[in-house]
């Protein structure tokens, strides 16, 4: 057998395991090797196709774990084969000169062939250690009780839509406390992935707390302290977190009350339950922006940032790193809260649209480092498994926002039952459209003959995701 006969055999039993058995003779050994090949490929096959919500249970820890050891256990298996297959072509009949050749080629495609096996037990190693670090295992959180009536092998409980809190904290090592200054609930329909971002701005004033809760018996008459001594204010909605966590005795001793009292108050707020929430560190944003190479954004103007205004993101559309991404959504320089507020969601639509699979796979240890700096929640564990597929479906689906900002509301006086029924109102719009529509302020060009009806179909504040961004 010639050299490159001997090469090519190798390859192919890289391919197919038991080619160059069978080449070489060695029947039995070769078909048990093709059989072993073609009972794992079917094996595999038939997880694929008969396992229930496949991309939730690769979430799942025990998953995670059978995929490296099998990836590893392959890995060696495949090394192994190649060696073997290369010994028994029996290459000691081949001139000295080229024997060194052809086994120093066969040394490279066997530890070529462990490459594939070695980076799928490394990306799946990484996925879990980011899952356990963020996301609580299920004894260390308290999950929303399900509705009545509940099927028992509903994962929602019965609910029609999931709500979660997306918060943006301006934690940082030079700062004490966390203040959220990006307040947006996601409610979800879990059927259709049709969803409502409600947008809360940070300066509302005077909030109301559920009555009856520790915070409510404090703030009778709503979430009011004197002003600080520069003038500023320590009680509008984006200091509740930080109230809560500094104030440990309005709540029996129990530390770290923030986040339950923040995700009770925006629920009173809204009329809504609200199931989790997902606090994301700004700047830890930033990295996760970075690490899939920026985003893409259409500068409407000029934004200016800095404690002397030595900052600038120029207007036009461009390619943005992560700090001026997030300078451009976070500066209130020559702007205000409400302009800010529409900027932080034209870069959080820029980043949905722009993450797409192949960015993710490509730069992925960079994404899952910075993910978990990222971001803390109080989801469950376990939910991830359900989490998963409503997320693919949101992201086909009609994601519409609702800004609660002036002329809408006024944030010094607000007017609650008026946010409760414009919440309302988005809800149901959006549990009416149909899956994977695109978003629409507008109404149904059907004709209504009744006035009533014609002031139904008048457009609501909700809007699409990224709608007024992009416009120079």
């Amino acid at each position: 057998m010639s050299a490159g006969a001997l090469l090519g055999w190798l390859v192919l039993a890289a391919l197919a395991p038991g080619a160059a058995h069978l080449r070489a003779g060695w029947r039995r050994t070769g078909l048990a090797l093709l059989g072993v090949y073609a009972a794992v490929l079917l094996g595999l096959l038939a997880v694929v196709l008969t396992t229930d919500n496949l991309l939730g249970a690769l979430t799942q820890d025990s998953w995670l774990t059978s995929i490296i050891v099998l990836a590893a256990a392959l890995g060696v298996a495949w090394f192994a084969l190649v060696v073997h297959s290369y010994a028994v072509l029996r290459p000691g009949r081949l001139p000295q000169n080229t024997q060194l050749v052809t086994g120093t080629l066969a040394g490279l495609l066997a530890v070529a062939v462990t490459v594939p096996f070695g980076v799928v037990a490394q990306y799946v190693w990484t996925s879990q250690q980011t899952i356990n670090g963020i996301f609580a295992e299920p004894e260390a959180t308290a999950s929303s009780p399900p509705s009545p009536g509940a099927a028992p092998d509903d994962p929602w409980g019965g609910r029609r839509r999931v709500n979660i809190l997306l918060l943006g904290g301006d934690a940082d090592d030079n700062r004490t406390g966390v203040r959220t200054d990006s307040m947006n609930l996601a409610s979800v329909d879990v059927r259709t992935g049709n969803t409502v971002l409600l947008s809360l701005p940070r300066n509302l004033e005077n909030v109301r707390f559920r009555p009856g809760t520790p915070m409510a018996r404090r703030f009778p008459n709503g979430f009011r302290l004197p002003r600080d001594p520069g003038g500023g204010r320590s009680d509008l909605l984006n200091s509740v977190w930080e109230y809560a966590d500094g104030h440990p005795e309005l709540f029996d001793g129990r530390q770290h009350q923030g986040p339950k009292v923040l995700m009770d108050t925006i629920g009173y707020t809204l009329g809504l339950r609200v199931d989790w929430y997902a606090l994301v560190n700004m700047w830890g944003f930033a990295r996760l922006i970075d690490a899939i190479g920026g985003v893409t954004i259409t500068v409407e103007q000029d934004v200016v940032f800095g404690k002397y205004n030595e900052g600038l993101v120029k207007a036009g559309t461009r390619r943005l790193k992560g700090a001026d991404a997030m300078w451009y959504a976070r500066s209130r320089t020559f702007s205000d809260d409400y302009t800010r507020m529409r900027r932080q969601r034209c870069v959080l639509g820029a980043l949905l649209d722009q993450a797409d699979p192949a960015t993710v796979l490509s730069r992925f240890n960079r994404i899952a480092l910075a993910t978990k700096e990222l971001i803390r929640t109080d989801i469950p564990r376990d939910m991830l498994r359900e989490l998963v597929p409503l997320a693919l479906k949101v992201k086909n689906a009609k994601v519409s926002s609702v800004q609660f900002v002036p002329p809408v509301i006024n944030t010094g006086y607000p007017d609650w039952e008026k946010i409760r029924r414009i919440t309302a109102k988005a809800v149901e719009d959006a549990a009416g459209s149909r899956p994977a529509v695109a978003a629409s302020a507008g109404p149904s060009p059907r004709k209504t003959a009744n006035p009533d009806e014609r002031q139904s179909q008048k457009p609501g504040p909700a809007k699409g995701l990224t709608e007024g961004c992009g416009t120079l």
